[in-house]
């Protein structure tokens, strides 16, 4: 199989990676390769119209900006979460309209907002009382949306120390600001926290949104929409039915009425586990015990680390696992191991405390589930290469009017 990166490759029933490195020249290459099933996205997409079907998915653009990923759900029908000018331009380059687009980074660079002022985005959130005269004065006729902080007390990336009003102190103050501007505030937002893993902040945080949505009302601003924000799961589909139930919940106690939009800012729950990222082993150390001269530990030099796609190993404290590709393999004796990446810094550690069967230089090595905030945060430190994507898709898709978003 030819790596070419502009290529979508089809197959059969399931994505068979090792099938794929059988074909495919990974060992010759110096840099890694990323291996990203398509038909995993639309499947998620499936899944949330499944569970959360009054929601629309509006995908968060810095996850993941891979430019198929965003076709793929362009093409399905999403709207998109942008946060910069540059988002703004990829998602409007895929053909989606600039309702599809909420401009929801809270605090934005002034030639950022002009260029959603041109481009007619809208949708853009704020919370805090300088951007409020920011947009009264370059974005008067946007569309503002309240951001409040209601964080989970267990989240991968807690986002309420950087972004979001105090629902009990600001909020109200807000609103009443917008009003004396003249400015509209069509509704709320919040974000409980990238990888939510304790699934009743969502049941707070509705419950502040409807307090905020009351408030608004109340002193004349017309609120018809809210954004729940993002923190699903893109691995664990039994945790993700579990929040959905009690999202449904909570938007049935204090949003029944349907003529409120509801939106979302899914990221990792869509490009999590579509990815899996295949390193190779450049060089490898043994570590003998001083006394016995028994093997003690075996480190790997891999062509990538946590200055390039493994970078979520020290911003969310990650634990990769990895999975080798010799056969047979649950014959083989284990060691203990370690992985280091291939820069000359000391914190480019990949994992440790793992055992891996006795592998060689050359030899190949996947870690999946590595679609979110991997390769789009990857950088070029002490010269190494970013990675390659190789694309594939199944060959008989759902039918088109199951899973696209009217």
């Amino acid at each position: 199989m030819r790596l070419n990166q502009s290529e979508i490759s089809h197959y059969d029933k399931q994505l068979n990676t090792r099938e794929i490195i059988k074909k495919t020249n990974f060992k010759d290459l110096d840099e890694s390769v990323y291996i990203c099933d398509l038909s995993s996205v639309e499947q998620k997409l499936y899944l949330w119209q499944r569970y959360l079907p009054r929601i629309k998915p509006y995908y968060a653009v810095k996850c993941n900006n891979d430019p198929m990923i965003i076709k793929t759900l362009a093409d399905l029908g999403t709207g998109f979460d942008c946060a910069s000018k540059n988002e703004l331009k990829l998602v409007l380059g895929s053909k989606v309209s600039p309702e599809r687009i909420i401009f929801a980074n809270p605090c934005r660079l002034i030639s950022h907002v002009e260029y959603s002022r041109q481009q007619k985005v809208f949708d853009v959130t704020v919370d805090n009382e300088f951007e409020v005269y920011k947009l009264h004065k370059h974005y008067s006729n946007s569309n503002l949306i309240l951001r409040f902080k209601s964080e989970a007390k267990a989240a991968k990336c807690p986002l309420g120390d950087k972004f979001g009003c105090d629902p009990n102190v600001n909020a109200a103050a807000l609103l009443l600001l917008a009003k004396a501007l003249d400015l509209k505030v069509t509704g709320t937002s919040f974000h409980v926290g990238s990888g939510c893993s304790e699934f009743a902040a969502y049941d707070r945080a509705i419950g502040k949104a409807k307090q905020i949505f009351d408030f608004g009302k109340l002193i004349g601003h017309k609120m018809n929409l809210l954004d729940i924000g993002g923190g699903f799961p893109g691995a664990n589909d039994e945790e993700f039915e579990k929040i959905a139930n009690v999202v449904n919940e909570s938007l049935e106690r204090d949003f029944s009425d349907p003529g409120i939009k509801i939106i979302s800012e899914p990221g990792r729950f869509f490009v999590e586990s579509a990815f899996t990222l295949i390193c190779k082993i450049h060089a490898k150390r043994e570590v003998l015990n001083a006394m016995n001269g028994k093997l003690e530990l075996v480190m790997y030099y891999l062509n990538d680390g946590v200055f390039g796609s493994f970078n979520n190993v020290i911003s969310y404290n990650e634990f990769v696992l990895p999975q080798h590709y010799l056969e047979n393999e649950q014959s083989l004796p284990l060691y203990k191991s370690l992985l280091w990446g291939p820069t000359c810094d000391a914190v480019d550690k990949i994992s440790k405390h793992i055992f891996l069967p006795h592998l060689n230089r050359g030899d190949l090595i996947g870690f999946h589930n590595m679609g979110a905030y991997t390769f789009p945060i990857a950088s070029e430190f002490n010269g190494f290469q970013v990675p390659k994507i190789l694309y594939f898709k199944a060959k008989k898709e759902r039918n088109a009017n199951e899973c696209q978003i009217k």
